[in-house]
């Protein structure tokens, strides 16, 4: 059961914001649905946009420019929050890179973030079910895309659901968590001291381990972007992509940085990727 928090018509299509109680996050989460007017006469395939630190649903749908390409192409997308809201557990709330607004798309193993931090399964079984039991999606045509700790979420959570999501792509990736400070403090916190739990939350780790036999990886990253050396590391994608014999198009765009400009100036792209890719999808 969903109940609407907002809907506004947006290029012949409908933007809404719902809102549920999420069995997974323990508490009442929101998520955004783009709808494209082709909805109106038949189910349409879906794209699942993940966002980064501190973000909730609210800044992919204002500031990405996303729904004028997306009408145009026919695809839905589904925007959720970045992690529970209001849990009430001690230390939540002191720090913008763990805790509320940094569920790292990890299921928490370790108390008390075990309770309600547990976004991949969220992301992967609980959401999906909603909105295709809510909204005409066609569940054979899904992909994913996110921007840095969403980047890190698409990427892992494609990787190891090549069954359910098509195709994938991101900006600005953490594209090893084991190898960021981002994702160490995350997975050290959500999962416990031992690292090899770690590798499965880290796309590097996992291309190696299990391949990709979908399209291309699509990543873009900016040039100055102040986290490229420190956190996002697009090297150790590269790397691993190279080594386990996968196709990535990693693309260095030119004095862009981590911002939603920088996004906003390569969202058609994107969009026009994963159109072509689930058009083909059977």
């Amino acid at each position: 059961m969903i109940s609407p928090v907002s809907r506004s018509k947006c290029f012949g299509g409908v933007q809404g914001v719902y809102s549920h109680e999420s069995r997974e996050a323990a508490c009442v989460m929101r998520f955004g649905v783009f709808l494209p007017p082709q909805a109106q006469s038949r189910a349409v395939p879906v794209l699942y946009w993940l966002s980064g630190l501190t973000c909730t649903e609210e800044n992919f749908i204002v500031k990405a420019g996303a729904q004028r390409v997306a009408a145009e192409l026919g695809l839905a997308i589904v925007v959720p929050d970045t992690s529970p809201r209001g849990l009430k557990i001690p230390g939540e709330d002191e720090t913008y890179d763990f805790g509320t607004g940094a569920g790292f798309y990890v299921d928490a193993t370790q108390p008390p973030w075990s309770r309600g931090y547990r976004m991949y399964s969220y992301v992967t079984e609980e959401l999906p079910r909603l909105v295709e039991s809510e909204f005409p999606v066609d569940r054979r045509r899904v992909g994913i895309l996110g921007h840095s700790m969403g980047g890190h979420g698409a990427l892992t959570v494609a990787l190891k659901n090549p069954g359910y999501f098509r195709s994938v792509s991101a900006f600005a990736p953490i594209s090893s968590a084991m190898h960021s400070p981002w994702g160490e403090k995350a997975l050290a916190g959500y999962l416990g001291p031992d690292r090899a739990s770690w590798r499965e939350y880290d796309a590097a780790a996992l291309v190696e381990e299990r391949g990709w036999r979908g399209p291309p990886l699509l990543v873009d990253q900016g040039s100055d972007d102040p986290f490229l050396e420190s956190q996002l590391r697009p090297q150790l994608l590269q790397e691993a992509c190279t080594r386990a014999g996968v196709a990535l198009d990693l693309r260095l765009q030119q004095g862009y940085d981590h911002s939603y400009f920088f996004i906003a100036t390569f969202i058609e792209e994107h969009l026009r990727f994963h159109a072509r890719n689930l058009e083909r999808a059977d």
